[in-house]
């Protein structure tokens, strides 16, 4: 009998090389391509079936499931719980993944202590520090309770046993990176381990009820370390941003079973820990100027929750030939055009000038409703005039210097509203129904926009 030819198959993408190759020639992942065991030809149809097996349970009726053991329990911090799905599914895997340093462990040893304090058991299972040092930590953030168990293990059958043992409501695994699975191929952190890691994972949280978070790494490309399915196998992906120079963080979601996902957490990273932020425009507006040339105020959409943001531009005289663009926090792609309508349409000629465009307080802004603040703000400056007071710009600008509408604009003028201010400049058309307590504008053109805001420039000065 001839021996079944081998195949290969990369495990991070599922894609089917005719030969080994050291690097996926599909998703470009290096040493996912895995030999696998070819089935031998079957000679007839009847022997290409399966094999029934009777199951140890039977199926149940939908409506016989009772609903209650799934019931989300809240962590007690708001803005986690707002990204989970209203809190934490007892059986559920939950992935979060960050950059070194940017407060995962601190952010999870925080949800620890709040599930602790209600009286439930958590274990954390610490593979990247000693339990000493985490003690450390826990003793600076104010985490210590007694119902918290720490192990410091890196070995998957010892966590396995840890947690047959203890039976904890909660499981923390920092990080799935550094568990070892004894069964499995493949040195530590690659591929085949850490799919073996958390489809173990998977198969105690559904069995015993216990929730598991895993902490995970990403690449220098942001994207989650590790193969493909592994965002498959858990039930929710959160991703933990933040830049290492601002004190601010974000909780983003990424898949959801449980909840929508795309909500956002904020929180502010402190030397006692990490504290959730239930207003976080009035974190990025706290230093703002009121009558400051080149500043204009925004409202931007971060999944279902409006921000408001300021945008600030400055001019230099360049000495080089080329003059320098240096944008932060803003889509560097989307202000080069903008600066590009303003010349073409509107006839502000910056050839001759450094320009610099940034967000304030470590906002990211990448969506198009911010192109008519950073217009605004681009013409404050090359006018030399500050913008209308108590104002907020909120549009889209087009090639052609026209305002173009953008999604949830009543959400946005309520934002505003909320923060006291009074007036917002609109595309034309957008809104059916006028706000009450706050006064709109709307321009249809990128010429009238400026037109408005030097006319509407002499009214009373707003203050915060």
């Amino acid at each position: 009998m001839a021996k079944p030819k081998a195949s290969y198959r990369c495990s991070a993408c599922g894609f089917a090389p005719p030969k080994w190759v050291g690097r996926c020639p599909e998703c470009g992942e290096w040493g996912s391509v895995d030999e696998v065991a070819a089935l031998p030809a079957a000679s007839s149809a009847s022997s290409r079936a399966a094999t029934a097996v009777l199951p140890s349970t039977a199926a149940q009726r939908i409506t016989e499931i009772d609903p209650t053991t799934s019931v989300a329990i809240p962590t007690g911090i708001g803005e986690f719980d707002r990204v989970l799905g209203s809190g934490v599914v007892p059986g559920s895997v939950v992935l979060l993944a960050g950059e070194p340093g940017v407060g995962k462990s601190t952010l999870l040893l925080e949800a620890v202590r709040r599930w602790a304090e209600s009286g439930r058991t958590a274990l954390y299972i610490t593979g990247e520090e000693s339990a000493g040092q985490v003690r450390l930590r826990a003793e600076r953030t104010g985490a210590v309770n007694e119902n918290i168990y720490l192990a410091a293990e890196s070995d998957l059958g010892t966590v396995l046993g840890h947690a047959e043992s203890l039976r904890p409501g909660l499981m923390i695994v920092d990080s799935v990176q550094t568990m070892i699975a004894g069964h499995a191929d493949g040195v530590t952190g690659g591929v085949t381990q850490i799919k073996a890691v958390t489809s173990a994972l998977v198969s105690l949280a559904k069995t015993s009820g216990t929730a598991v978070f895993l902490v995970g790494h990403v690449t220098k490309d942001g994207q989650v370390a590790g193969p493909r399915s592994l965002e498959h196998l858990v039930d929710v992906v959160l991703s933990f941003e933040g830049d290492r120079h601002s004190s601010l963080r974000m909780v983003r979601g990424v898949k959801n079973r449980f909840g929508p996902s795309d909500e956002v957490g904020c929180f502010e990273q402190r030397d006692t820990g990490i504290r959730e932020v239930t207003d976080p425009s009035g974190l990025f507006l706290q230093h703002r100027e009121a009558t400051v040339t080149g500043s204009a105020i925004t409202v931007a959409m971060d999944g279902k929750r409006a921000l408001v943001g300021e945008i600030q531009a400055l001019f230099t005289n360049s000495p080089f030939a080329t003059p320098r663009r240096e944008v932060s926090g803003l889509d560097s792609s989307r202000v080069a055009m903008v600066m590009a309508v303003l010349d073409a349409r509107v006839g502000l000629k910056m050839e001759k000038r450094d320009v610099y465009a940034s967000t304030v307080g470590g906002m990211k802004i990448s969506e198009p409703s911010a192109d008519l603040a950073v217009a605004l703000a681009i013409s404050s400056m090359h006018h030399n005039r500050p913008l209308p007071a108590g104002t907020v710009m909120i549009g889209e600008v087009g090639l052609a210097g026209e305002v173009r509408r953008v999604p949830a604009i009543g959400r946005r003028i309520a934002e505003a509203k909320r923060l006291g201010f009074t007036r917002a400049f609109v595309p034309a058309g957008c809104l059916e129904d006028r706000p009450t307590g706050i006064s709109v504008v709307e321009v249809g053109t990128l010429s009238e926009a400026i037109d408005r805001t030097k006319a509407d420039a002499d009214e009373p000065a707003y203050t915060f």
